[in-house]
């Protein structure tokens, strides 16, 4: 049961983050403010899968292939072309959600796991385009260098550009789920025969749900390329949308913050524990073995559940 005025409880503690998050740059050595700006960006591309993972119970698991097509639209149009930055910014977005309109027409015909191999599989063909044509993306290599504004070329106003557009995108995302559109593909998620038999259309709804979360995922994409001047192949691989799926598990794949929890949490150990030793992965299996026995419902949704709130639905529902 939420409690009245949790709402705006919440809200105030989002702008006290937010207030600090923007005093933060000029205390702090620009390594972490790096850190931070890649957390932002690994935080969105989370989120956006759990749109459709967490919210609309549907087996996204080759999300990171529309963070790729987002990032290199953006990254081909400012090196191709001579269009201004804003236009190479709404194109990168656009075309992730145009691709993932594509798949996904394809994909919400099947479900559960024949959906995630087909999505699986349509995704690595993304992958195969950028890994190969070395004409266009520069094949295996990538692109490097790719010319941003000049007003981004300080990690300091990288920094603040990314941290608004990661904070619009958390509103929008927050208003969208909350909207009858949300509850509605929450309920698909929980009974799809339901949902159906009262005359909602579950296809179409799952569609749009893809629609939006890979507009999210180009954004992220975007956002990478901002932050990286760079972009490459690995960015579509399957190992990626792994690691993204782990931090939702790991922050509560029920939750809307938990994924932002997760994505803070991996990217902190991925960069600190590389330090010190390259089996990054090995570390990655532990977590993830700790996760499956010990909590199940992510971090977010094992404090929920302590404070009494609304009760979050375990990987059960999910896998049924």
């Amino acid at each position: 049961m939420v409690k009245p005025g949790s709402s705006l409880r919440s809200f105030w503690i989002c702008a006290a983050i937010l207030v600090v998050l923007l005093f933060l740059p000029p205390v702090i050595p620009r390594f972490y403010t790096y850190i931070l700006a890649s957390i932002f960006v690994t935080s969105l591309l989370a989120m956006s899968l759990n749109m459709v993972v967490g919210y609309g119970g549907l087996f996204q698991f080759h999300h990171a292939a529309f963070y790729g097509v987002g990032a290199y639209t953006f990254g081909l149009l400012l090196t191709k072309t001579h269009l201004p930055m804003l236009v190479a910014f709404i194109a990168g977005p656009i075309a992730a959600a145009l691709a993932g309109l594509l798949i996904g027409w394809f994909c919400v015909r099947l479900i559960k796991l024949y959906f995630a191999m087909l999505q699986i599989s349509l995704g690595s063909l993304l992958w195969a385009i950028a890994f190969r044509w070395y004409s266009l993306t520069g094949g295996d290599d990538g692109m490097h260098g790719i010319p941003t504004p000049s007003f981004l070329f300080s990690s300091t106003h990288a920094y603040y550009f990314i941290l608004i557009v990661f904070s619009v995108c958390l509103l929008l995302m927050y208003l969208i789920l909350k909207s009858p559109f949300g509850m509605t593909l929450q309920a698909i998620r929980d009974n799809p025969d339901r949902c159906e038999a009262v005359g909602v259309n579950v296809r179409r709804h799952q569609l749009i749900g893809i629609i939006i979360a890979t507009f999210f995922a180009g954004v992220a994409g975007v956002l990478f390329v901002v932050l990286e001047h760079s972009v490459f192949p690995d960015l579509l691989f399957w190992i990626l949308s792994l690691e993204v799926f782990i931090m939702c598990l790991l922050g509560g794949w029920f939750t809307f913050i938990g994924p932002v929890i997760g994505a803070a949490i991996m990217v902190s150990l991925r960069t600190f524990v590389g330090i010190y030793t390259q089996y990054w992965t090995l570390i990655l299996g532990v977590l993830l073995i700790f996760l499956i026995f010990f909590l199940p419902e992510g971090i977010m949704g094992f404090i929920s559940a302590k404070l009494g709130s609304k009760p979050v639905e375990g990987i059960e529902r999910a896998v049924e």
